[in-house]
């Protein structure tokens, strides 16, 4: 038996929680178009007859531009600590700048095991790829290259297989059913987020977060309320959306995937509430969960 810790690091958008998702072919994070979607620190627990890997999920390497940002920030930086292995993801389609290269530098250098995975690349080819990984050799500490489309689950059971490679523990840290730490509300609250990211996309900013108010679980029916916190009363219409149309789709793409996470009929009723520049203050940011002392 190989057990082990490993953190997913990666600068926005490269493909990070739907590599977790594709890996536990369960989805535990939330994935959309717009950069720094993720934002807590989600553990994925990956479990096969000879090994369990429990891979942490963090937000997208970036600079702080208020309080929210502190806190993913801060995320990373613990995710990445005492870990068995970093995999650092990297987007094939995209070249590999000097600021793509030093933040991974930045990151990767004192860890013992760095495993880079090179994402999308059935959007690219080999022959583009290979000047890109060039920056990559003058590196320390990178052990492994491993290409994958995480989109299509090509070449994950491979990575996989690297990764065990590495893994030195032997104690099973959760019980083979589990595959994520996160609680049925979490999910809930990031499907709800995630619905809104994609249907909103350019429209509305990044300052968008998931209350939920009531949560009651019965036989045949479970009763969810939910709250969306927008940050300028110029935002709540555009969530809501003409007619209410927008918030109706958020509800209805909501509820289908809300259904199949509790195996159950579910009532959900979503609202949209103003609260002015909430990731500017620290008040606001932990009552919406991002609490820096539980990381």
């Amino acid at each position: 038996m190989k057990t082990g810790f490993v953190a997913i690091l990666g600068q926005p958008n490269v493909g990070k929680s739907t590599l977790l998702n594709a890996i536990l072919k369960e989805k535990v994070s939330i994935v959309s178009p717009k950069p720094q979607t993720t934002r807590n620190k989600i553990l994925g627990i990956y479990n096969d007859e000879e090994s369990q890997i429990v891979f942490i999920d963090t937000p997208g390497i970036h600079n702080s531009h208020n309080k929210l940002d502190d806190y993913m920030n801060k995320a990373i930086t613990t995710a990445s600590k005492d870990v068995d292995v970093i995999v650092y993801v990297l987007d094939a389609t995209k070249k590999f700048s000097d600021n793509v290269i030093d933040t991974l530098n930045k990151h990767t250098k004192h860890a013992k095991n760095v495993i880079l995975v090179v994402n999308k690349m059935d959007d690219t080819t080999y022959e583009k790829i290979y000047p890109e990984l060039n920056k990559c050799n003058s590196l320390e500490g990178i052990k492994d290259i491993v290409p994958v489309s995480a989109m299509k689950g090509k070449n994950i059971d491979e990575l996989i297989k690297v990764i065990k490679s590495y893994l030195t523990d032997d104690v099973k840290y959760y019980d083979d059913d589990i595959y994520t730490d996160q609680s049925v509300k979490f999910i809930v609250a990031e499907t709800i987020r995630e619905k809104a990211l994609w249907l909103l996309q350019d429209e509305l900013p990044h300052g968008i977060a998931i209350e939920i108010a009531r949560f009651e679980e019965g036989e045949d029916l479970v009763e969810i309320d939910a709250d969306i916190i927008v940050e300028k009363s110029t935002h709540k219409q555009i969530v809501i959306g003409k007619n209410g149309t927008m918030l109706k789709n958020i509800g209805i793409r909501s509820r289908r995937d809300i259904e199949k996470l509790v195996d159950n009929h579910v009532m959900l009723k979503l609202f949209v509430k103003v609260k002015e520049d909430w990731r500017q203050k620290d008040s606001s940011v932990k009552a919406m969960g991002y609490n820096q002392q539980d990381l």
